[in-house]
């Protein structure tokens, strides 16, 4: 009974003990996790504030490409402006490339001629009033050559070495208006001459008339 009763003792003692070390494992195991959740939930924080330091970065990086962007938008723009404005300085516009060199002119005047005896009547007195009328349109020409300009034709024919014919032919074409007939004179015994005026202000309104006009029809 001794052996048993030692053997009885040696086996409480054992659960004991047994008893006694489990609690202390379970506390420290669950010690040792907590350490382990609180290292990864540090980690974590630490990748969340590089995650949220590298989106800043890179919206930074993105509002500055924008800025550039946009800068670089804004130089082209002022540079096609600049070179638009060059090229409307320099470029003449259709008025100024049909303007004549007497343009400075504060009157222009233009003289016509008519001959009475070759004008179609009898009557010797309505011989001489076609002829005045004849002499204010040929001023009306000549008003009219200075304001637009005349348009030249020429035509040469050469034939074996020879110029076989030579032609010519001019073209006046405009508006006048505002025009003052200065004086209608007789010219010795069978010519009148007609003088008109034109002040050098309307001229360029004459020509902007006409333009529009040919713009018109087209």
């Amino acid at each position: 009974m001794n052996t048993i009763s030692k053997l009885l003792v040696v086996s409480v003692a054992a659960l004991t003990a047994a008893c006694t070390s489990i609690p202390t494992s379970i506390f420290t195991e669950a010690a040792s996790a907590r350490a382990e959740t609180k290292q990864a939930q540090a980690e974590v924080k630490v990748m969340e504030s590089k995650l949220a330091e590298m989106k800043a970065a890179e919206v930074k990086a993105t509002e500055a490409k924008n800025a550039e962007l946009k800068a670089a938008e804004v130089k082209v723009a002022e540079a096609k402006a600049e070179a638009k404005a060059a090229e409307t300085k320099h470029s003449p516009d259709s008025t100024s490339m049909i303007t004549p060199l007497m343009e400075r002119q504060q009157t222009v005047r233009a003289t016509g001629y008519a001959v009475i005896s070759t004008q179609n009547h009898r009557n010797p007195a309505q011989q001489r009033l076609m002829a005045i009328r004849a002499s204010k349109l040929d001023a009306y020409r000549a008003l009219t050559e200075q304001v637009y300009g005349q348009q030249l034709d020429a035509q040469t024919t050469v034939a074996e070495m020879m110029v076989t014919s030579d032609t010519f032919r001019t073209r006046v074409q405009g508006i006048i208006y505002g025009a003052v007939l200065e004086s209608i004179t007789p010219v010795g015994d069978d010519t009148y001459e007609t003088t008109l005026s034109l002040d050098g202000r309307v001229v360029n309104d004459l020509r902007v008339l006409y333009l529009a006009q040919l713009a018109a029809r087209r």
